[in-house]
C-alpha cells in the first residue's frame, strides 16, 4: 500500500505582529491584543503571536517595554523573541507590523500576504474611521478576523495621516524614556480602532 504525505500548509489562523528585534513593539501589541481577544472570545481561541525581522532570538521582552505593557494592563510572562520566517507569515490570517518597512519585509517573504498586512497604526486608523454598519459582523472570531483583513485591504489608503511616518510605531530600543512614552501613546491611540474591528464597537 502506498502512503501519500500531504505537503499542503495548514489553514492560516490568528494574528502575527512584526517589528525588528521582537522585544519592544511587537510583543507589546501581541500581548495587549491577546488579552482583549481572550476576554471577548475565550483564552487562545484567536491566537496572537509576534516575530522580528532582526530578532534577538531567545531574549525576554525589553525591560522598559515590559513596564509599559504592565501599565497598559498586559503581561510579558513567558515571552521569548523569535525570528520571522515565511511559514510564520503564511500561517497568519492578519499581519500587523510596526512600520511600513516591516510590512514590506513581510510581503517580500510571502507576497500573498500583501492583502492582509498592515502597520498597526494604519489599520487602527482605518477601522476607527469606518462607519459602524460597515464593520465585520461574523460571530465566529476567526471568520471575523478574515473580514477585518478584507475590510482593511479595501480601505487601504483611504484614511491617511498627515505624514507617512505617522503610520509607523517609534522604535524605542536603547532610546531615552521619552521615546518609550511616545511609543505608549501611539499604541494606546491605535488599539481602540483595532479592537473596534476585531471584537466590535464598545458599548
Amino acid at each position: 500500500m502506498t502512503v501519500t504525505t500531504s505537503t499542503a500548509r495548514p489553514q492560516a489562523r490568528g494574528i502575527l505582529v512584526v517589528c525588528t528585534g521582537n522585544v519592544c513593539r511587537s510583543p507589546m501589541v501581541e500581548r495587549l491584543l491577546q488579552a482583549a481577544l481572550d476576554q471577548r472570545y475565550g483564552a487562545g481561541l484567536v491566537p496572537v503571536s509576534s516575530a522580528g525581522t532582526g530578532a534577538l532570538v531567545g531574549s525576554a521582552m525589553d525591560e522598559r517595554s515590559a513596564e509599559l505593557l504592565a501599565q497598559l494592563g498586559g503581561d510579558d510572562e513567558g515571552f521569548t523573541a523569535r525570528a520571522i520566517t515565511e511559514p510564520i507569515v503564511a500561517g497568519a490570517q492578519l499581519v500587523l507590523t510596526a512600520t511600513r518597512d516591516h510590512r514590506a519585509s513581510v510581503v517580500r517573504l510571502h507576497p500573498r500576504a500583501m492583502r492582509r498586512s498592515f502597520t498597526v497604526r494604519e489599520l487602527g486608523l482605518a477601522l476607527a474611521a469606518v462607519p459602524e454598519q460597515e464593520l465585520p459582523t461574523a460571530d465566529d472570531p476567526l471568520e471575523r478576523l478574515t473580514e477585518v483583513a478584507e475590510l482593511g485591504n479595501r480601505l487601504r489608503g483611504a484614511h491617511l495621516p498627515a505624514t507617512p511616518e505617522d503610520l509607523d510605531l517609534t522604535d524605542p530600543f536603547r532610546q531615552p524614556d521619552e521615546v518609550y512614552r511616545e511609543l505608549r501613546g501611539q499604541v494606546e491611540a491605535a488599539l481602540p480602532g483595532l479592537l473596534r474591528g476585531l471584537v466590535g464597537p464598545a458599548r
